[in-house]
């Protein structure tokens, strides 16, 4: 299967076709390249608002009906990541608006209270991606556009490793997509 990350006109339109407590998912999903997972795990401890960064310590997964809580894929997933300045206004608004006070509140609950399954966000998903014109788009997706968006700005094989998690260049190598337009950039500054 090819994936054909999204553009930046995309993800917006994504994000204003998602309902207003899931916008910020969006945002650090494809901007940051977080796992589903992780970003069902966050809580409000591992966001560090003084300094932009969030802490990714745990992820969780749903097995056999069951959510469990545990490291990260792998052990470079255990990872503080950088979020970028012009999106970090609506990380605190979310956290106002949209997350109980407390260390341990998750900033993406389900509807109650607990862990949000993956299941349960198709319906506005599908939605805001149709909105989006791209009905091909998974939520894993979002990823490989935060990878290229990274890489866009000028991130090493290393650097990249480290923002997405990976312990291998094979596995951050996986991510990295042509991004449309890029080659007449890059001939012009040849």
């Amino acid at each position: 299967m090819t994936i054909r990350p999204a553009t930046l006109d995309e993800l917006r339109k994504l994000v204003d076709n998602t309902p207003a407590q899931f916008q910020a998912m969006i945002l650090l999903a494809s901007w940051c390249a977080m796992r589903f997972g992780e970003l069902t795990e966050l809580c409000r401890r591992d966001v560090d608002v003084d300094n932009g960064v969030i802490r990714i310590q745990r992820a969780v997964v749903r097995v056999a009906g069951e959510f469990r809580i545990g490291a990260p894929k792998s052990d470079a997933g255990r990872r503080d990541v950088h979020v970028p300045p012009h999106i970090m206004p609506m990380i605190r608004q979310h956290l106002v608006e949209h997350v109980a006070l407390g260390d341990d509140a998750l900033l993406f609950p389900a509807q109650h209270g607990g862990h949000l399954a993956p299941g349960s966000i198709t319906r506005w998903f599908y939605a805001a991606r149709a909105a989006a014109a791209r009905s091909d788009l998974r939520f894993h997706d979002l990823r490989h556009s935060g990878a290229v968006l990274a890489a866009q700005s000028g991130a090493t094989l290393a650097e990249l490793m480290g923002r997405l998690g990976h312990s291998t260049p094979q596995a951050a190598l996986r991510y990295q997509h042509a991004a449309e337009g890029r080659d007449g950039v890059i001939a012009e500054g040849a």
